[in-house]
């Protein structure tokens, strides 16, 4: 292989898994497309023919966690049974399909694209993460898998913008075509080597590995590699088979999947995900009187969370998991306490805050999310279990949380309504509440420590270092 050939494999080994990204952010702009959209969906003037109503939005946005919950195994069967990449690119055909849909906004084809767009959403933090981490050197892994979370958080910033200053059918002609560009570059995307290993398709393998890493397929660190993917496949298939009930009767198991099972509970009820998804509703309802409009404000979530996201992977290897975690529910309970509270003395006649206040607390409660309670529970719950069983609490987690947040959004219509927004903003305090003094009691530090250590310590009783 010539320099110009191994300089060009190079490049593209650095582009492809970004480029992989716009899956993810296709996904944060679906995620967040009912925020810039209720305004014109509620309107007089609706493109769906009539206005929709609170408990219409509610189901419309909650669908998609919803149908994530059914998507998630499908695609882990996919990525399995039939290849990464194949994984990968049913993920962007319903995203594509479902961006069409919109283009006819009745409410029967907005339900169906929400429920076609989850289905795709439940692939996204299975199969994007597992194909990069796939095909990159162990170099590059960190880097490229926290373009995953930015890319989220450019789709939310991307749509709060456009759905913010466009007009409806202009926003879906203008992300339609991102899912599609997506599969374009995914079409003469390689297939993860260790699929190929799985596969015994070791000659391929070779090649797409000298290929990644531009080396010739002779190189001695192309057969390294490969004969390292070929031990763990076969450590892997010596291991016997873990069902799901023995996460909960072994012993060595259990207490860990409890604490991961209530920390998750915690993290998808922490109530940021409806501020993201409801964003302009909720500062048009308990916002002050400020010159710049909620659309405006809203953009400032998006940037909080990118500014967030780039924090945390600057200091989560000098403060660790477990204090930046702890700290990020406190901060989101006062900040949840504040506005609630805030908007009960307004609503009572009591005292009217300055305008600017809720847009502070509701960016703070988005900063913490953003920069602890999302990122830091994935990182501990990927440190704490080998990975004998961490693809099937990883696969347990995520439908639970998807379930979680679709009840969220599904309780937030008529909760507000009925009992006002300061009963639900004091619920969410009381739940980050709950999830500091969980986080201090029993969630042990997984920075610097091997599984092993960690399992010993959460089988032990609970002491300083738990």
């Amino acid at each position: 292989m010539s320099c110009l050939e191994r300089g060009k494999s190079t490049i593209l080994f650095l582009v492809r898994p970004s480029s992989i990204n716009l899956a993810v952010f296709a996904y944060g702009i679906e995620n967040s497309w009912i925020s810039p959209m209720t305004k014109s969906l509620q309107s007089d003037h609706s493109p769906a023919g009539e206005p929709l109503s609170d408990y219409q939005i509610s189901w419309i946005a909650s669908l998609l966690c919803i149908a994530a919950v059914f998507g998630a195994p499908v695609y882990s069967y996919i990525a399995d049974r039939f290849g990464r990449k194949a994984a990968v690119m049913a993920i962007l055909l319903p995203q594509a399909i479902s961006s069409a849909m919109k283009l006819y906004p009745t409410i029967y084809m907005l339900t169906a694209s929400r429920i076609i767009a989850g289905l795709s959403a439940g692939g996204i933090f299975n199969i994007i993460p597992m194909y990069v981490k796939e095909i990159s050197h162990e170099n590059l892994r960190g880097i490229l898998g926290s373009i995953l979370v930015m890319a989220q958080n450019l789709g939310v910033l991307v749509m709060y913008l456009l759905g913010g200053y466009l007009d409806y059918y202009t926003v879906q002609w203008s992300i339609i075509g991102i899912p599609i560009l997506a599969a374009i570059v995914m079409i003469k995307a390689p297939e993860a080597p260790a699929f190929l290993v799985k596969k015994d398709k070791i000659e391929e393998a070779m090649q797409t590995v000298a290929f990644l890493r531009g080396l010739n397929k002779d190189d001695k660190r192309v057969q390294d590699e490969i004969d390292c993917m070929r031990k763990e496949e076969e450590e892997f298939k010596s291991l016997p088979n873990v069902e799901l009930k023995d996460l909960f009767m072994d012993e060595k198991w259990r207490r860990g999947v409890i604490i991961i099972l209530v920390a998750s509970t915690v993290h998808a009820c922490n109530g940021a995900y409806a501020i993201i998804v409801y964003a302009v509703t909720l500062l048009n309802k308990a916002g002050g009187e400020m010159e710049i409009s909620t659309e405006l404000q809203s953009v400032s979530f998006p940037i909080v969370m990118i500014l967030a996201c780039v924090l945390l992977a600057l200091f989560v290897e000098r403060f660790g998991r477990k204090p930046l975690l702890a700290g990020a529910y406190f901060i989101s309970a006062l900040s949840f306490a504040s506005i609630a509270t805030a908007i009960l003395l307004k609503e009572t006649g009591t005292y009217v805050a300055p305008a600017w206040f809720p847009l502070l607390t509701m960016i703070v409660c988005v900063f913490a999310y953003a920069g602890g309670v999302s990122s830091l529970l994935y990182i501990i719950m990927t440190e704490m279990f080998n990975f004998q069983i961490r693809a099937k609490v990883l696969g347990i987690v995520v439908t639970y949380i998807w379930l979680l947040e679709s009840i969220q959004l599904l309780v937030y219509a008529p909760i507000s309504n009925l009992f006002g927004f300061h009963t639900l903003f004091f619920i969410f305090a009381a739940i980050n509440l709950l999830g500091f003094t969980f986080t201090c009691i029993c969630t042990p530090e997984t920075k610097g420590r091997s599984e092993e250590e960690i399992q010993r310590i959460i089988r032990g009783h609970v002491n300083k270092d738990c």
